[in-house]
């Protein structure tokens, strides 16, 4: 694809100086910027958790770069992950970081925001992750193919004229996707206000027993609810079920685990955790319903119905409850038979639950189908970050400006000039 007029394309090493040093002279006794890996975040791109250290101590053995550099990770799967940033801010303006970050300083010719946009373009990554070499878990971007990279160079003015308009776009997009994300959120605390309002649950997660029975629902412990059939689980070894892989799921306490030969139950159930963190936590779903024939080991409660209570039910009614003060133990948290038997369930005529359980799951499935637009715009709004970076780097983002001094000038001019100033001899250094 031809440039616009007044562009260039050098390659990158024309334009950056690659993995340059701190001079030898500076004062290491000074507080600089410390940034590893994990401080450079990859939705952003931006250094967001550095550390202040004595430069004398992170001296050797780590990256040296200063503000106004791009730093660009060159380890799998960081780099495809979009870790790279603008240095701003630095700590007396200097830093030493992660050996495994590639420092590009620019040379005059290009802005360091418009190179960083550059570089955090996904096709930028994609081709720069088919250049990769070493072992599997160690690939690495090669210094030599990104000095090779050639990049689309507008004029000086027109680069910040894109890295305007990139700014205001971004900021858009930004608060879009902030707003996205937050429905996520709004759905999860919209369905537990639903929860709580159709079974009496406080916001604390209790029972509120007195309002259920003003309206006649009888309360019973869920012992008394549902059929247990817990002396039915048989627990089966990881290293045994590796000889008895089959069609039939394996149930543990959150879900299906393992696929194993035969079956122990057919029909319908409602299974619900025995053990683990998520008793507390409550990341996924306590209670679930298996349904054909299945597996379950000791780490999950099985309940069947009877006429007190529908199994959709009590699995609604466990998601509004507060279930701690039923568990015990705090390294590894456990609801017990006994516990789980005295929970007290509220317990309408069964055609008034089904008739409850169908309105609440009518209410979720129009709200589900919000969080899925919620996430199908994210992605779009990605496609279309990714679309506004490629017109910028073809000259389709903002007007060129006959007026602006081509950047093969400037070009040519800054090697002039370097070409002209002598080399510095590197000391040593101890």
């Amino acid at each position: 694809m031809s440039l616009p007029r007044g562009w260039a394309k050098p390659c990158l090493a024309e334009v950056c100086e690659f993995n340059p040093k701190h001079s030898s002279d500076i004062d290491r006794t000074q507080t600089v910027s410390f940034v590893p890996m994990p401080a450079v975040s990859e939705h952003s791109g931006a250094i967001e958790t550095p550390a202040d250290r004595p430069l004398s101590e992170i001296w050797k053995g780590y990256t040296h770069f200063a503000d106004n550099d791009v730093i660009f990770a060159k380890i799998t799967p960081c780099m495809e992950n979009g870790k790279a940033a603008i240095a701003r801010n630095l700590t007396n303006g200097l830093a030493c970081g992660s050996t495994e970050f590639h420092v590009l300083r620019t040379k005059g010719a290009v802005l360091s925001d418009y190179l960083w946009r550059f570089m955090r373009q996904e096709v930028f990554r994609r081709d720069a992750e088919a250049h990769m070499s070493g072992a599997v878990g160690q690939r690495r971007v090669p210094k030599p193919y990104l000095e090779a990279h050639p990049i689309p160079l507008p004029p000086l003015p027109e680069q910040q004229r894109i890295v305007r308009k990139l700014d205001t776009l971004s900021a858009r997009s930004t608060t879009a996707r902030t707003h996205l994300n937050v429905i996520e959120k709004l759905v999860e605390r919209y369905k537990l206000a639903v929860l709580r309002g159709a079974f009496f649950v406080d916001a604390s997660g209790t029972l509120r027993e007195e309002e259920a029975d003003a309206l006649g629902w009888d309360i019973r412990p869920l012992g008394r609810s549902l059929e247990n059939l817990d002396n039915r689980r048989i627990p089966i070894k990881a290293e045994d079920r590796k000889k008895r892989q089959g069609p039939y799921d394996y149930y543990g306490a959150s879900g299906v685990i393992d696929k194993i030969d035969e079956y122990l139950f057919d029909g319908r159930y409602l299974l619900i955790g025995e053990d683990g963190a998520n008793l507390v936590a409550r990341s996924s779903p306590i209670a679930f319903i298996a349904e054909g024939q299945f597996w379950v080991n000791n780490h999950a409660h099985i309940l069947g119905e009877t006429p007190y209570a529908c199994l959709d039910w009590v699995r609604l009614y466990f998601a509004a409850i507060k279930l701690e003060p039923f568990v015990t133990g705090s390294a590894q948290p456990k609801l017990t038979q006994a516990n789980l038997n005295k929970i007290p369930v509220p317990l309408p005529q069964p055609d008034e639950q089904r008739k409850i359980v169908h309105r609440i799951e009518t209410a979720f499935a129009k709200i589900d189908r919000l969080t899925a637009e919620a996430k199908k715009g994210l992605k779009l709004l990605g496609h279309l970050d990714q679309r506004i970076l490629a017109k910028a780097f073809a000259g389709e983002l903002v007007p060129q400006d006959p007026n602006d001094e081509p950047a093969e000038t400037l070009l040519a001019r800054i090697r002039e000039a370097r070409s002209a100033t002598p080399k510095s001899k590197r000391r040593r250094t101890l």
